[in-house]
């Protein structure tokens, strides 16, 4: 294992944030030394979130580049366009830095300030940052200075879809991605859709004519494919608090192939993917709370139509898990080092 590394974590008064700082307060490797909040700056860690009483000592600060400087990695659990006004400083002075917003996940510039609706302030690092989907990247994440930690949604697509894509034994042209996300994926700020009166007891499509997590998605399929990638992709919102659920079709253009086999080989040496046995239904609740993404293949009625489920926990596989994930393997700790933790049931 690596020595101690000091950590600071940027914007943790998110659900994302809390999820991190749950994750790093038990890691044996890590310091938490700074925990930024310009809200909540002077108070007490343990006074917001009270699940940390006794596990972190600390006080938010508000962010200021002179601390930061001071960690050996930095995390941005932040609005989409704050990090990337702080990335370049930090690399500067040597600090590593693992992004949970969409700052560097997309290649292109313009793409995306197309989805995300501002100027790029760093393009020049979009070529340099690595896509933290470890289960694709290991090798390159282990040399990173800039990690991309993947979206929620794209996590669980492209584990979803990842082994069919990469033996070309599907229309990649024709993907469909069905999904579902538990309300916590929408934040921890005030919202009229999100209370519990407006989401309990409902279920709706949203952003069905362009998800900016579809960009994502496309680009991670479209760089382990040898044909162009499309896909249909289409998020709902779920009465429940953690998860994400997707359900992915593809059309099958080879018929002698044994899916669960060729799953079951691609994942055998994954610590956090579990393919499922035949006939066993991948759920939310199996994964609530772990980094774990559980997957169930079926080709139903034996015809020429895959389905595919994956589930994931939003805020750890989806979040702060594989940030934690990352940093493992950028700093030579075991990869499942604080993440060993069980899924809660009930």
């Amino acid at each position: 294992m690596s020595e101690i590394i000091k950590v600071g974590v940027v914007g943790a008064t998110g659900y994302t944030g809390v999820e991190l700082l749950r994750l790093l307060s038990s890691h044996p490797g890590v310091e938490i030394t700074v925990v930024t909040s310009r809200s909540e700056a002077g108070r007490p860690v343990a006074d917001l979130f009270s699940n940390l009483r006794g596990h972190i000592d600390l006080r938010f600060v508000a962010p200021d580049l002179d601390d930061l400087t001071e960690c050996d990695l930095v995390f941005f659990a932040t609005p989409n366009g704050v990090a990337m006004t702080m990335v370049p400083e930090l690399l500067d002075a040597g600090v590593k830095v693992i992004d949970i917003a969409a700052d560097f996940r997309l290649q292109d510039a313009d793409e995306w300030q197309h989805w995300y609706k501002m100027e790029h302030v760093c393009p020049d690092l979009l070529e340099e940052a690595v896509y933290g989907l470890p289960e694709v990247n290991r090798e390159q994440i282990a040399d990173a200075r800039l990690v991309a930690n993947p979206g929620c949604y794209p996590t669980s697509v492209q584990l979803g879809f990842l082994p069919l894509i990469e033996q070309g034994l599907v229309d990649a042209e024709h993907l469909i991605a069905d999904t579902k996300s538990g309300v916590s994926g929408a934040g921890r700020q005030a919202a009229v859709a999100t209370l519990l009166t407006e989401a309990s007891e409902n279920m709706k499509a949203y952003n069905v004519d362009g998800h900016r997590h579809l960009p994502e998605i496309t680009q991670g399929l479209s760089a382990i494919s040898d044909s162009p990638v499309a896909l249909t992709f289409v998020p709902h919102l779920t009465p429940m608090i953690r998860g994400i659920h997707a359900t992915l079709y593809a059309d099958l253009i080879v018929d002698d192939v044994d899916l669960q086999e060729l799953y079951e080989e691609y994942y055998i040496d994954e610590p956090f993917v579990d393919v499922l046995p035949p006939g066993v239904s991948a759920e939310t609740r199996s994964v609530r709370g772990s980094n774990m993404c559980r997957i169930s293949v079926y080709r139903p009625q034996g015809g020429d139509v895959v389905v595919i489920t994956s589930v994931i926990d939003n805020l750890v596989k989806g979040a702060a898990g594989q940030a934690v994930q990352n940093m493992n393997i950028m700093f030579d700790f075991a990869e499942t080092c604080g993440l060993e933790s069980v899924a809660i049931i009930p």
